[in-house]
């Protein structure tokens, strides 16, 4: 009768451990789901003024070629280097 008794226990305090864990991380799931609500109600986001597409100064496309220069060196040599 001892061992019966000694499962029981065992098995209780694994139902107690389990649900304490469930409780807990469904606790945690509501709270930080409150806590993202409330702050994106108080805080939101500042939005980002639009930028048009065209307003690109002079500056730009050399840095664009000299970028795109660069790309195709690199993917060159390394096609060169690794040949099939």
């Amino acid at each position: 009768m001892q061992d019966m008794q000694l499962l029981e226990e065992g098995l209780s305090l694994m139902a107690l451990g389990m649900g304490f864990v469930f409780v807990f991380l469904t606790l945690l799931v509501i709270v930080t789901t409150l806590m993202s609500k409330v702050i994106g109600r108080f805080f939101p986001e500042p939005v980002a003024p639009a930028t048009p597409a065209r307003g690109r100064g002079a500056a730009a496309p050399s840095q664009d070629d000299d970028v795109m220069v660069a790309i195709s060196a690199a993917v060159h040599r390394y096609r060169r280097r690794h040949r099939r």
